[in-house]
C-alpha cells in the first residue's frame, strides 16, 4: 500500500489502468509497468503496458467520438476546459503529492507545475471560440476567398516524464479545443500523473472516446502502429532530438502532421554590464527548475571574462546552499532525478568538463544516500571546445565558459545543433534586443530566467522542433485550413 491518497482512490476506483473509449482497462496481453518512486528507487504502483491491439483500439476509440467532437460547438469544448481547470487548481495539492511521488521533484515545485498546466486548460477553453477564418476578395475581383480552420482528426499525443502533468495539458488543451480527439501516450517513468488528469477530465465532462490514455514500455511496436493508421492525422510528440528524428520518419511514410519540441542546449548569457546579483537569481531558476530536468534548462553559462570570476563565486555558494532530499521533506529545494541513468549521466558530464580542464566549485557527485541524487553542481573555467558542452545536460550540472565580446559570445551560443531557449543578462536594453535577435533560439529571456507561459508561442530551431505550444498559435497545430472559393 501506498501512503497517496490519491494513488490509493486510483486504484480503488480502477484509474491506474488504461483509458480507451471511456472504460479503464488492463492491457490486453496482461503486461505491466512497474512505477518508482525516484527518492528510494523502489516501487509504489503498477499500470498496465499497452499492446498494439490496445492502441488500435484507442484509435477506434477516437474514430468513433470524432464526429460529434468535431461537431460540438466551440463554446461547450470551451466549457468543458474552463471545469477541467476549475477542478485542477481545486485538487493541486493530492495532484502535487502524485507528481513528486513518481516523478520526484520537490511538493512547492509539483504545486508549481499543477497551476502551470491547469493554466492550458483555462488558455485553451478561451480559444477554443477564437477558431478565426477570413473573407478576402481575389485581387482579380472574380470571387471571395474564403478561409476556414478544420480539426485535423485523431492525434496521438506523447508525452515527456519531466513535466507530467504539463506536458499532457499542452497538448490536450489545444487538441480538444479544436475538436480534434486523442491519444495520449505519457512516459512509462511517469504514467500516474496523466491517467488522473484523465480521470479528472472524465469527470469535467469529456465524452467517452475524446481522450485516450496509453501508458506503454513497447514505444517501439505501438507508436509506429498508431502512425501507420490512415485514421491518425497528427502527432504531437515532445522529448529528445534523436527519438524526434525517428518519429519524423515514421511519420513521413503517410505525412502525418507533426509538431516536435525536441531538446535543447540554451546557453546563459551574461554581459560585463549585468547585474551580477541579478544574474545568480536568474541563473538558479533557468539551472535548477524542475532540477535541470527540463528542455530549456540552462545548459552552458558563458559569461564575459570581466565578471565570471565574481559570478561563479556567487552562483556556487548559491548552489551549495540548495538543500537536496525526498520532495515531500520541508525545506528540500532539490529532489532526486528520475533514474540511475540520469544520475549516470550526471555524473559522466562532470567528468567530461573537469577532463577538459574544469574545476568543480560545488557539488560534483552522487551524495551517499538512496535513490537517484545528484549534487547541485558548478564547474568553472570549462574550455569553450569541450565536449560536455555539446551535450543536454539534464540535471543540477552547470559548467561556466568565458568570453571577451559580444559577437564570441553570441558565435559560442549558436555553436550548436539545437535552438529551443536562450537567456541573456545585461544592463543595456538596446545590446539585450540586438543579441537576442542574433541568437538563433525560438525563445530568449532577457534578464529573467523563467519564460514559459501559456500565452507565448513555445518551441525552437534547428534540430530543437517544429511548430509551437501554447499562445495564439497553439490551437492552430491541431487545424487544417480550408480554403473556398465563391462569388457572390
Amino acid at each position: 500500500m501506498s501512503d497517496n491518497p490519491l494513488l490509493e482512490r486510483m486504484k480503488k476506483e480502477g484509474h491506474d489502468r488504461l483509458l480507451i473509449g471511456g472504460e479503464w482497462r488492463e492491457a490486453s496481453d496482461g503486461a505491466e509497468i512497474d512505477v518508482l518512486d525516484p527518492s528510494t528507487g523502489e516501487p509504489v504502483a503498477s499500470v498496465p503496458s499497452a499492446s498494439r491491439d490496445d492502441v488500435i483500439a484507442a484509435v477506434d476509440a477516437a474514430e468513433a467520438a470524432s464526429e460529434a467532437w468535431a461537431s460540438t460547438p466551440p463554446r461547450q469544448r470551451g466549457e468543458i476546459l474552463r471545469r477541467a481547470f476549475e477542478m485542477m487548481i481545486e485538487r493541486s495539492d493530492e495532484l502535487a503529492s502524485l507528481i513528486v511521488l513518481e516523478m520526484g521533484k520537490t511538493f512547492a515545485e509539483s504545486k508549481a507545475e499543477i497551476a502551470y498546466a491547469a493554466e492550458f486548460y483555462r488558455w485553451f477553453s478561451e480559444e477554443a471560440v477564437r477558431n478565426d477564418g477570413s473573407i478576402t476578395l481575389a485581387p482579380a475581383g472574380d470571387k471571395r476567398i474564403i478561409a476556414i480552420g478544420q480539426p485535423i482528426g485523431i492525434s496521438v499525443l506523447i508525452t515527456p516524464w519531466n513535466f507530467p502533468a504539463a506536458m499532457a495539458t499542452r497538448k490536450i488543451g489545444p487538441a480538444l479545443a479544436a475538436g480534434c480527439t486523442v491519444i495520449l501516450k505519457p512516459a512509462s517513468d511517469t504514467p500516474l500523473t496523466a491517467l488522473a488528469i484523465a480521470a479528472l477530465m472524465e469527470e469535467a465532462g469529456v465524452p467517452a472516446g475524446v481522450v485516450n490514455v496509453v501508458p506503454s514500455r513497447r514505444s517501439s511496436e505501438v507508436v509506429p502502429a498508431m502512425l501507420d493508421d490512415p485514421r491518425v492525422r497528427k502527432l504531437s510528440f515532445t522529448g529528445s532530438t534523436e527519438v524526434g528524428r525517428t518519429l519524423l520518419e515514421q511519420a513521413s511514410k503517410r505525412i502525418i502532421s507533426t509538431s516536435m519540441e525536441l531538446g535543447g542546449n540554451a546557453p546563459f548569457l551574461v554581459f560585463e554590464d549585468a547585474d551580477i546579483d541579478a544574474a545568480v537569481d536568474g541563473a538558479m531558476v533557468a539551472k535548477m527548475r524542475n532540477g535541470g530536468q527540463s528542455c530549456i534548462a540552462a545548459n552552458r553559462f558563458l559569461v564575459h571574462e570581466a565578471v565570471a570570476d565574481s559570478f561563479a563565486e556567487k552562483f556556487a555558494a548559491r548552489m551549495r546552499a540548495v538543500k537536496v532530499g525526498p520532495g515531500m521533506d520541508p525545506g528540500v529545494d532539490l529532489g532526486p532525478l528520475i533514474n540511475e541513468s540520469a544520475q549516470e549521466d550526471m555524473a559522466e558530464s562532470v567528468e567530461l568538463a573537469t577532463g577538459a580542464g574544469g574545476d568543480v566549485l560545488a557539488g560534483g557527485k552522487a551524495p551517499d544516500r538512496p535513490g537517484f541524487f545528484f549534487e547541485p553542481t558548478v564547474l568553472a573555467g570549462v574550455p569553450a571546445d569541450a565536449e560536455v558542452l555539446g551535450r543536454e545536460i539534464f540535471g543540477p550540472v552547470a559548467p561556466i565558459v568565458t568570453f571577451g565580446s559580444e559577437e564570441e559570445a553570441v558565435a559560442m551560443a549558436n555553436d550548436t545543433i539545437h535552438g529551443l531557449a536562450a537567456y541573456l543578462y545585461t544592463g543595456d536594453l538596446s545590446r539585450g534586443l540586438r543579441v537576442a535577435e542574433a541568437l538563433e533560439s525560438g525563445m530568449v529571456g532577457i534578464n529573467r530566467g523563467l519564460i514559459s507561459d501559456p500565452a507565448a508561442p513555445f518551441g525552437g530551431v534547428k534540430q530543437s522542433g517544429i511548430g509551437r505550444e501554447g499562445g495564439h498559435e497553439g490551437m492552430k497545430e491541431f487545424l487544417e485550413i480550408k480554403y473556398i472559393a465563391a462569388s457572390w
